[in-house]
């Protein structure tokens, strides 16, 4: 009798729900580093001098809850991007492996990881304007701010007032982010943790993963921020009518935060950023094996791999 097998949608569930429950504990840190990313535009004062400087002010300005504005716009970008990422490399992996007989190397797992996360991020995209907007509208003044209510109000907002294209405003930007944190994550883990192993520092495990997650998150700040910037600039601009927007494209964005701000503003929220995509990496992937272990003990009696990743 063959080995039960997991259903793929139930891969594509659990990888959602672990992107979900991760975004709940890093949501203020998501939400500290786009503060960060769109303060000092076109050579203002800088409002921030740091991370702990922002989370301190923004607390004191609008209150502790103020943290987790925009939690609702998170948690749908979870449920669309990464349920649709995991679900394109999980069906690729799985492909490659039945027609080669054996799995990919690095370097295919890097370019399935990039079309993943181009894909997803398509998919994911006005879940992810909406998140920026929400987040950055409480350092407007009173009379500019948004005041959208929730995800669902946002969306009917943007696509009412601004056309149903409006929603996918940075598309390039963010895909482009998706593929260059895809690809960087996937290299850097895999080899600091062979790395890891084969030194005998730390054996497979929690820590091991934690170690290795961590390693990763901040070769992908370092690669993938500057293009954060641009994608959070973009889909946070306002623009009137009979008015030319601010920035044009990414390399539009990145020369005139050169010019106006200095090349390291490039880098703007690093601490933040970087607080948030290690220990989510880490979360997510924590979350996603006790889903998976739960349902092997109660539904395939203990049965199949612990990840389909």
């Amino acid at each position: 009798m063959g080995e039960k097998k997991k259903p793929a949608y139930i891969q594509y569930l659990f990888g959602g729900l672990s992107g979900i429950g991760a975004t709940c504990v890093v949501q203020p840190l998501d939400l500290v580093k786009t503060r960060m990313q769109i303060s000092g535009i076109g050579g203002a004062v800088k409002e921030y001098n740091n991370t702990f400087d922002a989370i301190a002010k923004i607390i004191k300005r609008e209150g502790t809850f103020a943290l987790y504005k925009g939690l609702s716009a998170a948690i749908m970008r979870q449920a669309t991007y990464t349920t649709t990422r995991l679900g394109v490399y999980t069906s690729l992996n799985d492909a490659y492996k039945q027609k080669m007989n054996r799995a990919p190397n690095l370097l295919y797992s890097m370019a399935m990881g990039m079309t993943a996360g181009a894909v997803g991020s398509f998919v994911g995209n006005p879940c992810e304007l909406i998140l920026i907007r929400m987040t950055a509208d409480g350092r407007l003044p009173v009379a500019e701010r948004r005041n959208y209510t929730n995800f669902f109000n946002a969306f009917f907002r943007i696509a009412r007032e601004e056309g149903v294209l409006a929603l996918w405003r940075g598309c390039i930007p963010t895909m482009g982010r998706a593929m260059v944190v895809n690809a960087a994550q996937l290299a850097s883990y895999s080899q600091a943790k062979a790395y890891l192993v084969q030194s005998g520092y730390l054996k497979e495990g929690i820590g091991l993963h934690f170690t290795a997650s961590m390693f990763s998150g901040l070769i992908t700040t370092a690669a993938s921020l500057p293009v954060d910037i641009a994608k959070t600039r973009i889909q946070n601009m306002k623009i009137s009518a009979g008015e030319q927007p601010p920035y044009k494209n990414t390399i539009d964005v990145i020369v005139k935060v050169i010019r106006h701000e200095g090349v390291f503003a490039l880098w703007k929220g690093f601490t933040a950023y970087y607080a948030r995509l290690g220990p989510h990496t880490v979360l997510t992937f924590i979350i996603l094996e006790q889903l998976n272990g739960l349902y092997n003990t109660h539904v395939m009696g203990g049965k199949g791999p612990t990840s389909g990743l």
